[in-house]
């Protein structure tokens, strides 16, 4: 069964009622004997959820692939193991986003509380229709009932037809006007990967988000939408997670012991390794690949998954939710303004900060685009075997083939968030409908494309329609197709008209753009990138004044002057909006013509640039600085090796001493001791910025890295460890000063249209749990500032010293409460200019100008910088008299300098000078340029999944490749279900479930939160109606068993005995693994990992081993499993 169970169904029982109820009464839990008979169940690992009814009878969701008939032939099957014993993907619900807490008690109020709610009719036919929320209900019949009716749809059963699974969506006028009283809310919905009866909606304002639990009340919203939402009264809010500790209960005492997991942990390393890194955002964990442009350059820090998901364990009151309102119901908080009842809101949740909102979605405001990007597989299986049970009930002969145009066949998404949907038949290709015809199974292991077409109020799922075909879920390219058509990035070339708006080559820059220009080719200018860097897009320089002054000089490639305002080549960019990076793939925002050789700032070659000076004294201050369009030409290129050589004193000052065989290479008249000279005086200046920055309060959540090694055919082979570097550091620095220079001067030329990037305040209710979870392990925490809890940190650094695994686990849970760093419109955020900061980088304007061979938002930025300067010459020119020093420069810049002239930006030449200027650079409107930082900001996000997605996708294959591989892993946190464990060769987050496992035995010790696992030497008894509850060992625990067992030769030569372990003797045993397992990446070897032993007693942050494997593929999403290894012996 793949993917996340999206709904329950409810089978109606016909004759021999009490000997079906016999066969599915279910086992009572002996942590929750008292339940009553109407309740829920929830097995995660498997994603499946049933339903206990009133009668005892057990309703899984279960649809066939041609009707929503439920027949035990055509139900879902469970996969068996694989040769390994290893769950198949269908077994395990797969997260592309950071990790979620199901809480069981929520769960079964859930259940519970949808049986209580009285929105639909009866069955007119006779056939109970479910109470509850509006799942599948599914009208239980004999063979012979099914097979006398044609293959049916959905929308034509005829025990179901007219039933109504959901309440209308309010029409356009009704919601605007209750969005005007307060009535409803406009927020965005996100639904939880763990459990689908769980989502969660951002109220803008609101600092906690909103519960929608169970399918009534999502009311057919589906990932990404943006809703209307009404919130419940106060007195039926839940209870928030951790606010009450609930002994003796199995799902909150599991959560309890948890924080929210993540899936990858790991710092963002695309592109080039300099700005925005720690520091232009938050953090992002979800990164752990050092891309072909080097450090940690993304300032996206926090992925929106970080954000965007609530941590689990809540409970309605009295285990109910209540009923979805219709529009003429006054909101809980009355007939006022919406601004009166978001302060209520808020208000409330202030003076009960254990309370959580809860609400119904009424409406969809706006459509997420993965409706129309959806990836899974087709149940071709399913739809085979219904089929024949359809022929052989009609009797109709063999030959019978054709497809009817009332046949349905089931698609799983690959995404868990996303319910099951069917898709016609009829609409699918004659390529896919010839297959189906041919019988060909191996279709349900193609991966397809997919959008969602329709989803009515009487339909349980939605419609789907199928549009290609990918290729085998195992293999890589079909992935990579299938994540970029999901995140909507074109993998297309470049098209010919925007190809001609660049010059041919070869190219040189025109003399009369050079005497418009300052000249600086005779400068010592050169690059700081990653060795295989080709698109060069920022360069240094420094120079020491004789008031021992430096002037440092940042100079970024000038990609504005090739794309113009509003041509061909400026829409294809914009619609980009950034290069994509997937580990071994690269889909650039501009043509490589332009971002590798005409833009980029190659050595030895003339190259426009965009330059700023600043006058640094001793103390890192700023006494001066100048900006503006310059030629240059780069003497060298450096990459980071190169630098932090010369910072380690690896080629001494006079360039005499060179240790190792590479030296960069130099170009013009400049000699190797001035580069050096250089890059002294760089480094030791950076030091000092960098020292003045987190004295102002900067924040830096910054660990080691793990990323991939790829051989010669681009396949991953290891893993290692890639630590930040002072080389890095010192670019970073330059970079942020200039992006910070940038920003000035933007938002104070062009107050309404300036193009800024803000980072908010963290969330203050993961903060505190943050600072609980590490009080809790004695550890202090100040989060009252970001310079605070920077300190705060880094004395932890200093106390775990020697347990670098655990801060990095702490930094990890640091990031969490980070919010997304986003670009914004000054002028839509003018009255409030209070929210223009950046937290972690204590900085209250902040933009990005220093990619723009890679992002859109730096052309622009460059556009508005070009604009200033050019209104800053008209009004010197034209409105005030210029005052000269000697050397001729002008003493004056009112716009661009230090200290900005708000008399001249505002008297009416200074206007005049601004609109002129702007107008000549075509910069957009407020409202224009709102539009398109909001579309950037989405096309950030997507590049970012996108990425995210490849990595986890090789990640996968480097498993997949190694079949096994041994690890050790710290267990973050424990219960009586599962744990959660961070495995930090991996950089992941994974849990184990152990609960139910035939031949285990589980004792969870509540008072010490103590895990104690031991073998069983009794089966299980299992209820006749409930045998696929139990799991068998061989999905927890690898366990090595030394002697006196039966061996069998597997294919490698080696011997797997009955728990899957590859053993020929007790001493043989690890090793017949080593070969498959990883080495030198930084962390234990596996020569060092030795298995545990029976009893197991585990502990929050203990460290145990454990064997990974890789899950899925063909037969569904990709995930990695995690297991522990153990010795059967006793210790």
């Amino acid at each position: 069964m793949r993917g996340v169970v999206e709904q329950s169904v409810v089978e109606r029982c016909e004759d021999g009622d009490k000997e079906k109820k016999k066969r599915r009464r279910p086992r009572r839990s002996k942590q929750n004997a008292s339940a009553s008979a109407t309740c829920s169940s929830a097995n995660e690992m498997r994603g499946e959820v049933s339903e206990c009814l009133a009668n005892g009878s057990i309703s899984n969701y279960d649809t066939t692939s041609m009707s929503y008939s439920s027949s035990k032939q055509g139900g879902l099957e469970t996969d068996p193991l694989d040769n390994h014993g290893l769950h198949k993907a269908s077994d395990v619900a797969f997260t592309s986003l950071p990790t979620m807490h199901l809480n069981e008690q929520a769960l079964h109020a859930e259940v519970g509380s949808m049986n209580n709610q009285h929105i639909f009719p009866s069955d007119p036919s006779g056939g109970m229709c479910s109470k509850s929320c509006p799942v599948p209900i599914d009208c239980e019949q004999s063979i012979q009932s099914f097979t006398n009716k044609n293959v049916l749809s959905p929308y034509q059963d005829e025990g179901c037809a007219q039933r109504k699974y959901f309440t209308p969506h309010w029409s356009t006028e009704v919601v605007n006007e209750a969005l005007e009283k307060g009535n409803v809310f406009r927020a965005s919905f996100r639904v939880n990967a763990y459990n689908r009866l769980e989502a969660y909606c951002t109220i803008e304002g609101v600092k906690t988000d909103v519960l929608i639990s169970g399918l009534a009340s999502q009311n057919r919203a589906v990932e990404g939408d943006i809703v209307a939402v009404k919130v419940d009264p106060f007195s039926l809010w839940s209870r928030m997670k951790g606010s009450t500790v609930f002994p003796n209960n199995a799902g909150l005492t599991e959560d309890h012991n948890l924080l929210s997991d993540v899936t990858f942990v790991g710092d963002s390393w695309k592109g080039k390794g300099k700005v925005d890194v720690n520091c232009d955002f938050g953090h992002e964990r979800n990164h752990f690949l050092l891309h072909d442009k080097g450090f940690p350059y993304e300032d996206n820090a926090f992925s929106a998954e970080n954000i965007s998901q609530e941590p689990m364990g809540h409970n309605h009151v009295n285990g109910h939710h209540p009923p979805v309102f219709g529009p003429s119901h006054v909101s809980c908080f009355g007939e006022r303004s919406n601004m009166d009842s978001l302060e209520k809101i808020c208000a409330a949740i202030n003076s009960f900060p254990s309370k959580r909102p809860t609400g119904s979605v009424v409406a969809i405001i706006e459509r997420s685009p993965r409706r129309v990007a959806v990836v899974g597989f087709l149940s071709v299986k399913q739809w085979l075997s219904s089929r024949v049970l359809h022929r052989k009930g009609t009797k109709m002969n063999k030959t019978y083939l054709s497809l009817s145009d009332s046949e349905y066949i089931q698609l799983t998404p690959t995404d868990p968030k996303f319910p099951k949907m069917v898709v016609p038949v009829k609409g699918l290709s004659d390529c896919i409908k010839k297959r189906l015809e041919d019988g060909d199974a191996s279709m349900e292991m193609e991966l397809v494309a997919a959008q969602i077409s329709d989803w009515g109020e009487e339909s349980s799922l939605p419609l789907a329609h199928v549009m290609h075909i990918f290729g085998r879920g195992g293999e890589i390219e079909p992935r990579i197709a299938a994540i970029l058509f999901e995140n909507a990035i074109r993998p297309s070339e470049f098209s010919p008209e925007s190809l001609s708006c660049l010059p041919h080559i070869p190219w040189k820059v025109p003399q009369e753009e050079i005497e418009r220009r300052r000249d600086l080719r005779n400068l010592c200018i050169f690059t700081i990138d990653p060795s295989t860097a080709t698109d060069l897009d920022d360069a240094l320089s420094v120079e020491k004044l004789s008031g021992g002054n430096f002037r440092v000089g940042v100079h970024i490639a000038d990609a504005s002057y090739f794309v113009l305002p509003d041509g061909v080549l400026d829409r294809e960019a914009q619609s980009r909006s950034t290069s994509v990076y997937l580990l071994q793939h690269k889909l650039p925002m501009l043509p490589p013509l332009l971002s590798e050789n005409l833009g980029s700032l190659i050595p030895g070659v003339d190259r426009l640039a965009f330059s700023i000076f600043w006058d640094i004294n001793l103390a890192g201050d700023v006494v001066d600085r100048w900006i503006g369009r310059t030629v240059i030409q780069s003497c060298c290129k450096l990459s980071y090796e190169h630098a932090q050589g010369i910072i380690d004193g690896m080629f001494d000052v006079e360039g005499s001493k060179i240790l190792g065989n590479d030296c960069p290479q130099l170009h013009g008249h400049f000699k190797l001791p001035e580069v050096i000279r250089s890059i002294k005086y760089l480094y030791a200046i950076s030091k000092t910025l960098r020292a003045n920055r987190f004295n102002d309060g900067a924040l830096l959540l910054d660990g080691a890295k793990v990323i991939l090694l790829f051989d010669e055919h681009g396949v991953p082979y290891d893993s290692t460890f890639s630590v930040r570097k002072d080389s890095n550091s010192l670019v970073e620095e330059f970079m942020l000063l200039a992006n910070k220079t940038a920003a000035e001067i933007i938002s104070r030329a062009f107050p309404d249209n300036a193009l800024l990037r803000r980072h908010p305040e963290p969330n203050l209710r993961k903060l505190r749990e943050f600072e609980a979870f590490c009080s809790k392990h004695g550890l202090e925490l100040d989060t009252s500032s970001s310079g605070q809890f920077n300190h705060s940190l880094e004395q932890i650094r200093e106390k775990l010293k020697n347990d670098s695994v655990l801060f990095d686990i702490l930094l990890s849970y640091a990031s969490r409460p980070m919010q997304l760093a986003t670009y914004f419109c000054s002028g839509d955020l003018k009255d409030n200019k209070n929210e223009w900061s950046h937290y972690a980088l204590a900085v209250p304007l902040y933009t990005h100008f220093t990619s723009p061979l890679r992002r859109y938002p730096d052309i622009i930025v460059h556009r508005t910088l070009a604009a200033a300067i050019e209104a800053e010459e008209l009004y010197l020119k034209h409105g005030a008299k210029i005052q000269k020093v000697k050397n001729g420069e002008e003493m004056r810049r009112c716009f661009t300098g230090i200290h900005f002239d708000k008399n001249a930006a505002e008297s009416v030449e200074g206007q005049k000078a601004l609109s002129v200027a702007a107008s000549k650079h075509r910069l957009p409107c407020t409202e224009i340029l709102a539009d398109v930082v909001a579309y950037c900001n989405e096309r950030k996000l997507a590049s970012r999944h996108a990425k995210d997605g490849c990595e986890r996708l090789y990640m996968w294959v480097l498993l997949k490749k190694k079949e096994v591989l041994l690890s050790e892993a710290r267990v973050l946190g424990l219960g009586p279900r599962f744990m959660s464990i961070y495995i930090h060769k991996l950089g992941i987050e994974r849990r184990i479930y152990y609960d139910e496992v035939e031949g285990l035995t589980v004792e969870w010790l509540d008072a010490t939160s103590t895990l104690v696992v031991n073998l069983s030497t009794n089966k299980c008894s299992r209820w006749r109606g409930n045998q696929g509850k139990y799991r068998q060992l061989e999905d927890v625990a690898w366990v090595i068993r030394p002697c006196n067992l039966k061996q069998e030769v597997d294919a490698f030569g080696d011997t797997v005995n009955e728990w899957g372990a590859t053993t020929v003797g007790r001493d043989a045993s690890v090793a017949s693994l080593r070969p498959r397992c990883m080495s030198e990446s930084g962390v234990p070897d596996a020569n060092e990992i030795d298995p545990l032993f029976f009893p197991l007693t585990v502990r929050t942050l203990s460290t145990i081993p454990v064997v990974l494997h890789a899950v899925g593929g063909d037969d569904g999403p990709l995930d990695i499993g995690a297991r522990l290894y153990m010795n059967s012996y006793y210790g």
